[in-house]
């Protein structure tokens, strides 16, 4: 099994709060992750086992009991009505260690929860975990986990790369290969499994479970052409009223499923940059597939080379420099709250904005080698948006990290990240 960035994370989480969520979609490697840092005295336990599932419902006092901390419960979607219990338990033990200075009480660590539909989560969570849980996001893995190099995979800002930085360097065939199989760590260690085989297996297993648990009785047919839908617009604003024309269905409904989406850990809703927070909330977002080999495979490209040929090229690369900053930041107990993208009345553009400190830093991505001086030409703008302007970054297929001081920004390979 391949090392992961986030394994550093979570032993350095849970050494200090008593439970531990990790979302994240389906097959991205949250339970083989969790189970990998085990120790030997921390039970396994899975809701997706139906009669297990059924005492953690019906009768959870019986289930802590039988399960008692410190626990692994995969799949806790399952069973929310657990939240109330794990918190009784905690602050019971809270109170032994801080007043009775009982350190075998200390709750630290107790829980380890992993889940794969984030909304239905989230309000049980802030519901009744609130202060008690720390949330950690994954994706499938990164570049850097992919050729061995976990430790390497940081959040990204321009000013912070160095120089002497040195990946493999790829061509664009490389990339765009790397882009059209995607991430799941399944297809990447065990590639016998075939690329195909698994996305269709994938998307049938996630349409039979995730959307009928979340949806009900919807219409799977219409459902699965609505996820292709939406994988061909990756990268773009996010239009509801296209989305349901396009899928012969009306514009609530179209919401409804891309909350499922969202849910589920498939998509990403990037916002708009404003000087105004309170509009940021209600201008277009751009939508992004959280894995661009399941975009791929929903957009029927059926090679890397007509990838890359296809018009789907720049917004996939996009799409792929996303994940990975997402991955950066995420895997190593972050928030990404912080990135933006930039879009004017004058349709001026930059693909992404990171604030950190009042200070924003713009980002492009483009599918050259060669920058030239034009692609710096919207990092101008930033200077208008009443803030302090950091150093700003190409992300290309350059073949090695270079800096242009006279545009106060860094040329960086999409493989550095």
């Amino acid at each position: 099994m391949l090392k992961r960035t986030i394994s550093d994370t979570i032993c350095k989480i849970s050494s200090a709060w008593p439970v531990l969520l990790l979302t994240g979609p389906r097959q991205v490697g949250k339970s083989s992750v969790l189970q990998m840092l085990q120790e030997k005295k921390r039970k396994y336990v899975s809701l997706d086992d139906l009669s297990i599932r059924n005492l953690a419902i019906n009768d959870p006092q019986a289930f802590l009991a039988k399960y008692s901390p410190p626990v692994i419960i995969d799949e806790i979607q399952y069973a929310p009505n657990l939240f109330a219990y794990i918190k009784i338990w905690v602050d019971e033990h809270r109170s032994k260690y801080k007043l009775a200075g009982d350190k075998s009480a200390n709750p630290a660590g107790a829980f380890w929860l992993s889940g794969s539909q984030k909304f239905s989560l989230m309000k049980g969570i802030k519901e009744t975990l609130a202060g008690r849980v720390a949330i950690i996001d994954m994706l499938g893995l990164s570049y850097k986990e992919v050729i061995g190099k976990p430790q390497a995979l940081k959040p990204f800002y321009p000013d912070k790369i160095l120089l002497d930085k040195k990946t493999k360097k790829l061509s664009i065939l490389d990339v765009y290969k790397d882009i059209w199989n995607g991430s799941f760590p399944e297809l990447i260690t065990n590639p016998a499994v075939g690329r195909d085989k698994f996305y269709s297996s994938y998307m049938q297993t996630y349409i039979e479970r995730d959307v009928k648990d979340y949806l009900g009785a919807a219409d799977e047919l219409k459902f699965h052409k609505f996820v292709r839908a939406v994988a061909v617009r990756t990268g773009n604003l996010l239009n509801y009223e296209d989305l349901a024309r396009d899928c012969d269905i009306d514009r609530r409904t179209a919401q409804k499923w891309l909350d499922t989406l969202q849910a589920s850990g498939l998509v990403y809703l990037l916002s708009p940059y404003s000087v105004n927070i309170t509009k940021r909330l209600v201008k277009t977002p751009k939508i992004y597939f959280l894995d661009t080999g399941l975009a791929s495979y929903l957009a029927n490209i059926d090679t890397p080379q007509a990838l890359e040929a296809s018009y789907l090229n720049g917004a996939m690369l996009e799409t792929y420099a996303l994940c990975e900053l997402l991955k950066g930041f995420w895997h190593n107990g972050e928030e990404a709250r912080h990135i933006y993208f930039y879009r004017d009345s004058n349709k001026k553009e930059i693909d992404f904005i990171l604030e950190k400190n009042m200070a924003l830093y713009p980002i492009d991505i483009k599918k050259t080698a060669s920058p030239n001086s034009s692609d710096f030409v919207n990092f101008d703008i930033v200077a208008e948006l009443k803030r302090p302007v950091g150093k700003g970054a190409i992300i290309c297929l350059s073949p090695e990290i270079m800096p242009v001081p006279q545009k106060n920004a860094i040329i960086v390979p999409v493989w550095e990240l």
